[in-house]
């Protein structure tokens, strides 16, 4: 069991049923998935740059990757339906604590001027997206070997309810968030 999936076990849960109140265990939210998303421009250009992708996103996520195609042309951009422009890995279950496990304690520390990520990635829903500029922070990537820095877009979908029980849920489970600005602390 990966640490991050016993601390929500055994902490976050009981802190969450307590502060929100819920009436029942099943009311709990929790991290259902998490979905790494690549788009690649230069796809258009040359289909070489999809595989290189495909293959460092499978790398990254330790599942194999399924690539995204256009589903309308675009005339200014050179596309047309149906060709290739991205790849995506969507994870559960033990690969997803797997992987939120090396993004919270490897990837992020290795940015550079890290001082957390962004508390403004929610959705409304629930849901928590945020953009990586550079998929080198990563130790599974080389970057002697990769052929272009690319960036990614993780979401993490939750069962919450609202933004608050999500943010409170990311927060237990170890999410480094920036610190709240002073104007939002005196509410």
């Amino acid at each position: 069991m990966s640490i991050l999936k016993d601390k929500y076990e055994n902490e976050v849960k009981q802190s969450l049923l307590k502060d929100f109140n819920l009436g029942s265990t099943m009311g709990i939210p929790k991290i259902e998935k998490i979905v790494i998303n690549m788009g690649i421009s230069d796809a258009v250009k040359d289909k070489k740059h999809i595989d290189f992708a495909v293959e460092e996103l499978s790398q990254i996520s330790g599942q194999r990757a399924v690539i995204t195609r256009a589903k309308k042309s675009i005339a200014n951009f050179k596309l047309r339906e149906g060709m290739p422009i991205g790849c995506r890995v969507t994870l559960r279950g033990d690969r997803m604590y797997d992987f939120l496990e090396r993004l919270i304690f490897i990837a992020l520390p290795r940015v550079r001027d890290f001082q957390g990520i962004p508390r403004k990635g929610f959705d409304g829903r629930g849901n928590y997206n945020l953009g990586i500029k550079e998929h080198i922070i990563f130790p599974e990537i080389s970057f002697d070997k990769t052929d272009a820095v690319k960036g990614l877009n993780i979401t993490i979908v939750t069962t919450a309810d609202n933004d608050e029980m999500a943010r409170a849920l990311l927060e237990r489970v170890g999410l480094p968030f920036r610190a709240a600005p002073k104007s939002q602390e005196s509410k």
